[in-house]
């Protein structure tokens, strides 16, 4: 039996990652419990295994009095001074209990227990390992889901990957290798929960130390980091060396430092930008890629004023704000962008100037365009009217003439009919003539 305990202590040892002292301490609790149970021993019993030979002992605990009221618990001194010969009234002593037949039932009665206390021993190491490495990055294989977290397989345990803590709009496929942010390590009864993340801030940073070999060297250091995952994410950094140019380092040849880290953001945008000790150079080196014309700071509440070009206003806000909020959160201040022609209308409306400028431009505007309102439409009254006018007057003027025309027409007309009345009696008369000469002229014939 020796033999094979040993051979199952070294085998858990290897598998198990488990010391030999924990597995013996286990098994000495499991064997003091089979005890118990099967020997009806007293409540106080110590087991011990001899850890070159394997050797079980079971002890019983007594305590030593002059009259033995219970077996179980007491021994007489006499007695008592077979095991102990220094022993007193009232001290503790150990006398050797151990059964013939113990290490079979031990081995049947133990197996559960020492079960056990093998896998709390393994989760408490597990725990122990993880904690370590709280605010780490480890990869793991995507195992299966649950509701709409991912279970990552991290090899000797599991990892939860809760759905906040995802990208938004990313896809896992089973057996795919991801990388994930250590968050938190709970214990639990049933071992302990890891709680991964691929939307901290830390999730970046660990990235640039892991890409980037000036980070990971102390040489660049990262001053702060702002983010929103799968969208963007602004990371201030410094040169401890002058003789390195602290965002070159980070984005690397053609951007292929930058680019990979992108590329395991699934295509996150990230802005490098240049950390300094003064609040305006940093404010404006973190509102990249707008440029910066100035930077008015308010250190009593804490709010910096930014005026940029009227071109770069929408490009220094961002989408939807985008570029403004991330500025804001890796320099700690509170900060408004104002274009120069919006700078230069409040400055003049604070002063008074601008009200004045658009009063007098008022006062003075507002009668010469009603004055002019007015002529324009005096004059336009009057040469309506007079084209009224003289279209009436050529209307009469026309019917004047049309009538004019007619009785002239109808004059020419009445005198030729009178004309005509008194050419035809003449007519007449000379028809007359004309027919009584023939009858004449037979008559003188």
């Amino acid at each position: 039996m020796n033999k094979e305990l040993f051979a199952a202590i070294e085998m858990l040892e290897k598998e198990k990652g488990i010391s030999k002292e924990v597995l013996f301490d286990a098994l000495e609790v499991a064997l003091v419990s089979a005890y118990k149970r099967n020997f009806q021993s007293a409540p106080a019993v110590r087991v011990t295994v001899d850890r070159e030979t394997g050797e079980i002992k079971v002890f019983s605990q007594l305590k030593v009095v002059e009259e033995v009221e219970s077996d179980q618990q007491e021994v007489n001194l006499y007695e008592a001074r077979v095991y102990d010969p220094h022993c007193q009234i009232g001290d503790i002593v150990e006398m050797d209990v151990t059964p013939q037949e113990f290490g079979r039932i031990a081995a049947q009665t133990a197996k559960q227990v020492v079960i056990q206390r093998i896998r709390e021993a393994e989760r408490e190491l597990i725990y122990e390992n993880f904690v370590d490495r709280l605010e780490e990055v480890i990869t793991g294989l995507v195992r299966r889901f649950e509701q709409r977290n991912v279970i990552i397989d991290l090899g000797r345990t599991e990892a939860v990957l809760p759905v906040d803590e995802q990208i938004p709009h990313e896809r896992y496929r089973q057996g795919e290798r991801v990388k994930t942010f250590i968050l938190d390590v709970k214990k639990t009864t049933k071992g302990p929960q890891i709680i991964v993340s691929r939307t901290h801030t830390g999730f970046l940073k660990r990235l640039f130390e892991m890409e980037v070999p000036e980070i990971y060297e102390g040489i660049v250091e990262v001053k702060a980091a702002a983010r929103e995952a799968g969208h963007r994410s602004k990371l201030a950094v410094v040169s401890n060396n002058k003789d390195i140019d602290p965002v070159g380092a980070c984005v690397g040849p053609k951007g292929s430092r930058v680019q990979a880290i992108s590329n395991e953001l699934k295509g996150e945008k990230i802005d490098i930008v240049k950390w300094s000790e003064e609040s305006e150079e940093y404010i404006a080196n973190a509102l990249s890629p707008a440029k910066v014309s100035s930077v008015i700071l308010d250190t009593e509440n804490k709010t910096a004023t930014v005026i940029v070009p009227d071109s770069q206003l929408s490009l220094a806000i961002g989408k939807e704000g985008q570029n403004a909020r991330l500025a804001a959160r890796i320099t700690g201040w509170k900060i408004d962008i104002s274009s120069e022609t919006q700078y230069t209308e409040k400055s003049l409306s604070a002063i008074g100037l601008s009200d004045d400028t658009n009063g007098s431009q008022e006062s003075a505007g507002e009668p010469a365009e009603k004055v002019d309102a007015e002529a324009t439409e005096s004059a336009a009254g009057n040469q309506a009217s007079r084209d009224v006018e003289e279209v009436e007057a050529g209307v009469e003027v026309e019917q004047e003439t049309v009538k004019g025309d007619t009785e002239i027409d109808s004059e020419r007309e009445t005198e030729e009919d009178e004309s005509g009345a008194k050419e035809s009696p003449e007519n007449e008369e000379d028809d007359s003539d004309g027919q009584e000469s023939p009858e004449e002229d037979s008559k003188n014939d």
